[in-house]
């Protein structure tokens, strides 16, 4: 048999399709390599941080549908006056809208209808009626009102803030902390997603599993996803009349077979399965302690409030990142959907605010009493921001809001994050970065920075390139955010 027949038996489906054209001049070099090499992705990692990092661990809170930064904390008093009149051409400037209000005849401007004061030392104001809770940790938090993005519709801002692309299939924030960091906690994933159900249903956006995808990472990188209703994994438990002692012998019969397989094939992926094989197995035990909210004393229900015994909703959840972070869990993101306020904000932005308020202050508090904040990163925010002006018809009870993406709020606290700290600053429209912009780019820069990573150093080398999260195009440190 020759070297290239040889080969092509050898290599996967997958590497196959990713050697293209090239796939004579891969053969010979992999010959060269032996089996186990990786023409088109490197398995080793880094061999720990760069410096010494502020975070230990991410939670990040992503509202999904993205929430209208003038009607919670970038206040607009000045819109008042400008109720029902349209938003001046020079301030839209011939900008990119969505389909949805691109043939409006008008762009009647909206004001926010809720009460502002400003929270905290640092004076930060923001939606105190609907975010009294959230407003105690005023300053705690790191405010970026300057946050910005090309994308312009759901899909590809959700993938753009997640992996730092448009286009989905490639590794997000979590894969990009597991890969970096390790894992804290040989019976827990190091990176766990999880999915809180709204009290209002309304308007929710599709959340895809390729979000948390590992993409050209190994796939242990990848977010193992915890369901918040029935068990917490699917699959988990032993079937009927299987004894723990035989599914163990299983396991171990498996990882046999596949460790033949990864010896003859070099296939990087099969290491990945009999990791998650035995990862699988580990948590049988660990999943089901980790879950027991029981345990919790009467002040940590009393902090995060009664919904928190609610399995499913945002304050449950919350309380479980907290107990995934003091498991060692290096990277929790959670999803909050039904932000996506194209109509009724008056209405349904109470119900969204309800829902995070408390818990996201209990959040904070609880961190900080168990001496965790100061290590432990926790990342608020949505894919984009919403329009000044009203989509469809406007009344002072009942008006929406498109997509924008020229600028938007999210906030940081802990983990070496600058607590107090206001950056960025808008036009009294809410429409365009006048001051201090934040490119999605340079926050990942920066959550990079604070993990101990210089992003330009942190690479993975995929089909020939030094890929990163931040991607070619120039992405900066923000500094004024760090501690």
């Amino acid at each position: 048999m020759s070297l290239f027949e040889n080969f092509s038996e050898l290599q996967t489906r997958r590497q196959f399709f990713a050697g293209g054209r090239s796939i004579v001049g891969s053969a010979a070099l992999a010959s060269l390599l032996g089996p186990a090499s990786s023409l088109f992705g490197s398995e080793a990692g880094p061999s720990g941080p760069h410096f010494a990092p502020q975070a230990k661990r991410v939670i990040y809170l992503h509202m999904v549908g993205g929430p209208a930064q003038m009607d919670l904390f970038d206040y607009k008093p000045g819109m008042q006056d400008w109720y029902d009149k349209d938003l001046p051409e020079s301030i839209r400037n011939g900008q990119r809208l969505t389909t949805m209000t691109s043939g409006q005849a008008r762009f009647p401007v909206a004001p926010s209808k809720f009460k502002f004061s400003q929270a905290g030392e640092c004076g930060m104001w923001m939606n105190t009626e609907l975010l009294p809770n959230l407003a105690q940790k005023a300053d705690k938090i790191c405010w970026m009102r300057s946050l910005n993005t090309e994308a312009i519709n759901h899909e590809p801002a959700i993938a753009a803030l997640q992996t730092g692309n448009q286009v989905t299939g490639r590794p997000c924030l979590g894969s990009w902390a597991s890969y970096g960091l390790g894992a804290d906690n040989e019976n827990l994933p190091a990176f766990v997603v999880l999915v809180a159900v709204p009290s209002n249903r309304d308007q929710e956006q599709a959340i895809s599993g390729r979000l948390w995808s590992a993409g050209y990472l190994p796939g242990k990188h990848a977010g193992v996803s915890f369901r918040s209703k029935g068990d917490p994994i699917l699959y988990i438990n032993n079937p009927p009349g299987v004894p723990q002692a035989l599914r163990q012998r299983s396991i171990e019969g498996l990882n046999q077979l596949n460790n033949i397989n990864f010896q003859q094939f070099g296939d990087p992926e099969t290491q990945t399965r009999i990791q998650q094989y035995e990862m699988a197995f580990r948590m049988q035990a660990s999943v089901p302690e980790l879950t027991d909210i029981t345990q919790e004393s009467k002040h940590t229900f009393e902090l995060y409030g009664e919904e928190a015994a609610k399995p499913g909703t945002f304050a449950n959840t919350v309380l479980m990142t907290r107990r995934l972070a003091e498991r060692g869990v290096r990277f929790i993101q959670v999803y909050h959907n039904n932000w996506d306020h194209h109509s009724n904000v008056a209405g349904r932005m109470p119900s969204q605010c309800k829902d995070i308020d408390r818990p996201c202050y209990a959040l904070l508090e609880d961190l900080e009493q168990r001496g965790m904040l100061d290590d432990t990163l926790v990342i608020w925010g949505g894919e984009f921001g919403r329009t000044i002006y009203t989509q469809g018809k406007l009344s002072r009870e009942n008006y929406g809001r498109d997509h924008h993406p020229r600028c938007f709020t999210m906030w940081m606290a802990g983990g070496g994050a600058k607590g107090g700290t206001i950056y960025g600053e808008t036009d009294d429209f809410s429409y365009n970065i006048v001051k201090d912009p934040v490119h999605i780019r340079d926050f990942h820069a920066t959550i990079l920075h604070l993990l101990g990573f210089d992003h330009e150093r942190f690479t993975y080398k995929y089909q020939g390139l030094e890929q990163k999260l931040t991607g070619v195009l120039p992405a900066h440190v923000i500094n004024e955010l760090i501690v």
